[in-house]
C-alpha cells in the first residue's frame, strides 16, 4: 500500500486484496456481482410495470341536491404523498380537500366541489412526468334513486 498525503489508497488496497484472492474466489465475486446486477435490474423493471398498471381515479360523487364532492384515488401508487397532493389541491381549487380513508383500508383523497375536469388536468400538469395520461381515468358516480311511492 502506498501513503500519499496522509491518507491510503482504496485503489490499492483493493489491488492487493484481489491479488490475495485465488482465482476460484475471483470467479465467484463476480459471479455474485453479475447475480446483483441482474436482481436490482428485475426489480426495477417489475415496479416500472407495477406503475404502469396503477390506475389514479377521479370519481365526481353526488352529495346532496346539487352538492358534489370529488375523490381522488390511487396516487400513492405513483410514489405521491396524498397529504401533500390535498394540501396543494386546497389551494389550488380554494376549497376543502382532505385525506380520508376508504372500507377497503386503503386512503383517497377528498375535494369538495365538482371539480373533477380541472382535477384532470392539473394532474397531468403537475404531475405529468410520475403518472401518465392513460393511468387516469374520471368517472362520474351517480347515488341510486329513491322510487316515487316512497
Amino acid at each position: 500500500m502506498v501513503r500519499r498525503g496522509g491518507h491510503m489508497l482504496i485503489r490499492d488496497t483493493l489491488n492487493a486484496n484481489l491479488a490475495a484472492l485465488s482465482l476460484d474466489a475471483q470467479k465467484r465475486a463476480t459471479k455474485d456481482a453479475a447475480k446483483k446486477a441482474a436482481r436490482a435490474e428485475a426489480a426495477a423493471a417489475k415496479e416500472a410495470e407495477r406503475k404502469a398498471e396503477a390506475m389514479v381515479l377521479i370519481k365526481r360523487v353526488e352529495r346532496n341536491k346539487r352538492k358534489y364532492v370529488t375523490v381522488v384515488s390511487g396516487l400513492e401508487e405513483h410514489g405521491l404523498t396524498l397529504k401533500d397532493v390535498a394540501k396543494a389541491l386546497g389551494k389550488k381549487f380554494a376549497t376543502g380537500s382532505s385525506v380520508t380513508k376508504t372500507a377497503s383500508g386503503g386512503e383517497e383523497i377528498t375535494v369538495q366541489g365538482d371539480v373533477s375536469d380541472d382535477l384532470y388536468d392539473w394532474l397531468l400538469e403537475v404531475y405529468g412526468e410520475r403518472i401518465p395520461e392513460d393511468n387516469v381515468d374520471c368517472i362520474e358516480d351517480k347515488p341510486k334513486k329513491k322510487s316515487a311511492g316512497a
